[in-house]
């Protein structure tokens, strides 16, 4: 059975760069779209561009640099919004227009004071113009998440007749739990005339940290975008982590779904964009935290050194890392101190490892973590040196 594609639209730069303190140069802006690109993302959103003078040139000058990706421009549902997009847009290769409308009761009423009737009159203006200018038009229901399914299939069939090409279906809160939004994909598969037409989108925030698995059974159920942003920066909690997504799906292989995504490059690519956002990622960050291959318990060293996939479903290579990690505490045993001590020079007989342990212990009851030269201090210690090791 062939792998189904899912595309990945990456929105670090627009709803990552909404964080706060995370602001991004046009300059920096480049530099990770391009890098986007490389990585092999299918839709890069590149801003907001009625937002600001500078987001506007942002977003045209990243169309104009991106090769292969979609570059996609955010609207609301208001006319003036679309118009300004489509000028950013201008220059690129693959346009896209990503514009809508809330479409939940609280959305209806509070934010927009408006009707259900109203609401879907305004999608399907929105799309229409939005497709006089461009021809990928993509449609958000914000606050889809806690969104009647069955109302929301009525507005999703309007913008489908009105052009759209993808339906973006935000989890917009995190509020909802991966069967119920799963289940949400599948009522629209299965009740939206024209929906085998269009891509189903997926966009999950992670309020409750569910983003990761609700977009997962988003496409199980059907979807076949994911929204996601570099190491899960954006609003409030933040977005589904693309690397999380990507690498599910690449592990995974028996839900016969696939990504576009050089999976090599998920860690570099992680580092950059902490880098020019100064957002720290936490060390037990999945794929990409500094300890996502590290081992301290000793049983688990003694099992990774002795086969790596005793406790480790991934290769750190397939992201980029250059190697596991055996960091040596009070916890680790004898294997893991053979092993560095090994990788630094020192062959040492079961006597020599013992008296060696023995001082190894000491040492990692003072401190948190016993590194290189503290080994090369024990060894001093008890008269062992890289002439007199066996």
């Amino acid at each position: 059975m062939a792998n189904d594609k899912v595309q990945i639209f990456d929105t670090t730069l627009r709803d990552g760069e909404q964080v706060p303190g995370c602001k991004l140069s046009t300059k920096e802006k480049l530099i990770i779209a391009e890098r986007l690109d490389i990585l092999g993302v299918d839709v890069i959103e590149a801003g907001f561009p009625v937002s600001s003078p500078g987001d506007f040139n942002s977003v045209q000058e990243i169309a104009k640099l991106v090769k292969n990706a979609s570059v996609c421009g955010l609207t609301r549902a208001v006319k003036k919004d679309i118009e300004v997009a489509a000028q950013a847009l201008q220059h690129a290769k693959h346009p896209r227009i990503h514009t809508g409308i809330g479409t939940s009761d609280s959305h209806i009423k509070y934010k927009f004071n408006s009707s259900p009737d109203k609401i879907i009159e305004r999608a399907i203006g929105a799309v229409s113009y939005a497709k006089s200018f461009v021809n990928d038009i993509e449609f958000y229901a914000e606050d889809a998440g806690r969104t009647d399914n069955e109302f929301l299939a009525k507005v999703l069939e309007a913008v489908i007749k009105a052009g759209a090409t993808v339906l973006n279906i935000p989890d917009t809160t995190g509020y909802c739990l991966p069967d119920e939004y799963g289940a949400k994909m599948k009522y629209l598969k299965e009740n939206v005339k024209g929906i085998d037409n269009v891509i189903l989108s997926c966009h999950c925030h992670n309020d409750l940290g569910l983003a990761t698995s609700n977009s997962i059974a988003g496409v199980i159920n059907g979807a076949r975008q994911i929204e996601c942003t570099i190491n899960g920066i954006g609003e409030r909690a933040g977005n589904t982590a693309l690397e999380e997504v990507v690498m599910i799906l690449n592990q995974r292989q028996d839900l016969n779904l696939t990504t576009g995504v050089n999976t090599k490059l998920l860690y570099d690519t992680s580092i950059m964009v902490r880098e020019k956002m100064g957002m720290p990622v936490q060390p037990n960050k999945a794929i990409v935290g500094a300890n996502a291959f590290a081992h301290s318990s000793g049983i688990h060293q003694d099992g990774v050194i002795k086969n790596r996939e005793t406790y480790e479903i991934m290769n750190p290579l397939d992201v980029g890392v250059n190697e596991s990690a055996i960091v040596l505490t009070a916890r680790s045993g004898r294997a893991a101190l053979a092993y560095r001590s090994k990788k630094i020079g020192y062959e040492l007989t079961k006597e020599q490892l013992d008296v060696a342990y023995t001082n190894f212990l000491t040492v990692a009851d003072i401190q948190k973590e016993v590194h290189d030269q503290d080994i090369h201090e024990i060894m001093k210690k008890i008269n062992l040196t890289a002439a007199s090791i066996a």
